[in-house]
């Protein structure tokens, strides 16, 4: 799917008047304040239900306001073949947060939904903006979100497992911070932890498994003299050679020392290695962000060969890569046939990002939260 209309009410400083967007490619620019991120912010909320810029409801509605809410229409896009007849929606997708209230409504062609879930997997949105890059240099939280975007996308039962799987850990970290234990309830909620754990582990290795496929296939196309000594691994958050139930038992005095579960797939990770040392030790910043490009654009090439389209979200990349850099970046994001949005200060220039083939795209200059078409650069 792509997002092909958008209007948003109470979000930030943009303008409520509806904006169609191409399934492909979509040139943003304006002056710094002038509303172009908050456009990205908005899709994203539809794409992820948050911002991903802040934590805070209240940090994105409107001064003065107290509710905001984003409409998009999706159709088929670029995945579909033939793209849908002009008009044509596929799906209507909404989110309104009161933050009085503290509600939010979800709404998918119309029908309330309960979860976030339903709406978010109609519109695969990722993003790529300064803060992407501590994936590489940041904890394993960074990491772990990074491949659990992807199982979402990729397996349909893992919302569910990582929402239960939250619940059950919240209820063994109440039990370890008691100070005594009761070894029988402990036991049953160990139980229904290993038991969600090993579920969830399992639908994560699957989708590193694709994504590493695609990882490791681009890597071949690179002409880096670090890519031979490059290796990521999946770690699940225990040792993987003793039963889980096990390693809990062994560990629990250490558990009840810290207050909380220390074992499980809230401690997985990504291990970033070049010659058995940390990436993030051994790399140089350029070097870190060409891995991390990669990485999305892998994650690109796993929903891409399930027939899904990606939304990227690319924010003022002028700042953080040079001009092959993003030269590469929109190349193949291009050949993935996903849809891209690219904010930058200075009217873009096509004819950097692709050089070979001309892709069709919108060009928007944003002045005030509006946004107006232009048919050329500047």
């Amino acid at each position: 799917m792509a997002l092909v209309k958008l209007q948003s009410e109470h979000f930030r400083n943009l303008s409520p008047a509806p904006v169609s967007f191409s399934p492909s490619i979509n040139l943003l620019y304006g002056a710094n304040g002038s509303g172009k991120t908050s456009v990205l912010e908005a899709i994203g909320y539809l794409g992820l239900g948050r911002s991903f810029r802040v934590s805070r409801h209240q940090a994105v509605v409107s001064h003065g306001q107290h509710k905001l809410t984003v409409f998009g229409g999706l159709d088929q896009g670029m995945s579909g073949g033939e793209q849908s007849s002009v008009g044509e929606l596929n799906h209507r997708v909404g989110i309104s947060r009161d933050v009085t209230a503290k509600e939010t409504t979800l709404r998918v062609d119309g029908e309330a939904v309960r979860n976030l879930s339903s709406l978010a997997r109609h519109l695969p949105v990722s993003v790529i903006d300064p803060g992407v890059f501590d994936i590489v240099a940041g904890g394993p939280g960074k990491r772990r979100q990074f491949l659990d975007w992807a199982v979402f996308h990729v397996e349909p039962s893992f919302a569910s497992l990582w929402q239960q799987c939250q619940r059950v850990t919240s209820q063994r970290n109440q039990i370890l911070r008691n100070g005594r234990i009761d070894d029988a309830l402990m036991k049953v909620w160990d139980s229904q932890y290993t038991e969600l754990a090993e579920r969830l582990t399992q639908a994560r290795n699957e989708t590193f498994r694709l994504f590493t496929k695609a990882f490791y296939s681009l890597l071949g196309e690179i002409d880096a003299p670090w890519v031979d000594g490059l290796k990521l691994d999946y770690y699940v958050g225990w040792d993987a050679s003793q039963p889980l139930v096990e390693v809990l038992r062994s560990h629990r005095e250490q558990e009840q020392k810290m207050g909380h579960t220390l074992y499980g797939p809230n401690r997985a990770d990504i291990r970033l290695r070049y010659q058995g040392r940390p990436v993030a030790e051994t790399f140089s910043r350029g070097q870190q962000k060409t891995l991390v490009i990669l990485m999305k654009i892998a994650q690109g090439m796993v929903l891409s060969d399930l027939g899904k389209q990606v939304t990227f979200l690319l924010d003022d990349i002028n700042a953080e890569l040079d001009v092959v850099h993003r030269a590469m970046l929109a190349q193949k994001l291009y050949e993935l046939r996903c849809q891209v949005f690219v904010t930058s200060i200075e009217a873009p220039r096509p004819d950097e990002l692709w050089r070979h083939t001309m892709p069709e795209y919108r060009l928007f200059h944003v002045e005030h939260g509006k946004l107006t078409e232009e048919q050329e650069p500047g």
